[in-house]
């Protein structure tokens, strides 16, 4: 310990390098997705857009899942035990990585898109359900292009010690860009939609063996008076997801 850090703790203080960051073992599984849209109409266009990325994700050989909020209670209105509930903390246990598309309303995300974060608590037995995970956001909009729903997105996903990637979509008009069969039509945000998933695959391939490191903070292991190799050894045991 450097002579000049009286107040740091020798036990819990790491000194990050390259070879830390070689994950001890692959996965072979592939790389699992949960994905979360905001609105409960018939033709719900964030439903529409999440399903075109979760075509892509299949393509780059990912397993998904999609959440369909209908039938989600209010935050605090029924316990955690609710099927809705246990369903969507399930599938976020699963995940390796998520993809939050919410339509923008009154400037902002939907009650419906909130409600699922909320139902995400930010510890369960010891555990972060979402801390490590990455994360694509996106919206759709009624009107002009706009970016105040993928920017509170952003916010949540920091909230919720997630990874979230640089690039997003903001659909504009999004009645417009979709066919009668509810597919999305060629056009600059549909490529947009390709990077992102692109991305998207390619941060959780790079991260996701990395978890257990990535996510070791030196307080948090001051605080309990666990050491770095005890402390990496207990989230390596819990880095794989339940099937």
């Amino acid at each position: 310990m450097a002579a000049d850090l009286p107040a740091v703790a020798a036990s819990a203080f790491d000194r990050p390098t390259l070879e830390k960051l070689a994950p001890a073992a692959r996965f072979t599984h592939a790389p699992r997705f949960l994905l979360l849209f905001g609105s409960l109409r018939d033709r719900s266009y964030s439903q529409l857009l999440v399903l075109e990325a979760e075509r892509l994700l299949r393509s780059f050989g990912a397993e998904t899942r999609v959440f369909d909020p209908r039938g989600l209670p209010m935050p605090d209105s029924a316990p955690a035990s609710h099927e809705k509930v246990a369903e969507l903390r399930e599938l976020s246990s699963w995940s390796e990585g998520h993809v939050w598309c919410s339509p923008e309303r009154h400037g902002a995300i939907t009650g419906v898109f909130k409600s699922q974060v909320d139902w995400l608590p930010l510890e369960v037995g010891g555990m972060r359900p979402t801390q490590g995970r990455t994360l694509a956001v996106m919206q759709v909009s009624g009107g002009s292009q706009s970016f105040n729903a993928v920017n509170t997105l952003r916010l949540l996903g920091r909230w919720m010690r997630m990874i979230t990637i640089p690039n997003q979509s903001s659909v504009a008009k999004a009645y417009d860009e979709f066919d009668e069969a509810g597919r999305m039509k060629p056009s600059p945000y549909y490529e947009r939609l390709v990077d992102v998933m692109e991305e998207l695959m390619k941060f959780t391939l790079l991260l996701r063996e990395n978890v257990p490191y990535m996510t070791s903070r030196y307080s948090e292991r001051k605080a309990g008076s666990v050491d770095v190799a005890t402390d990496l050894a207990a989230k390596a045991i819990a880095a794989v997801p339940p099937r």
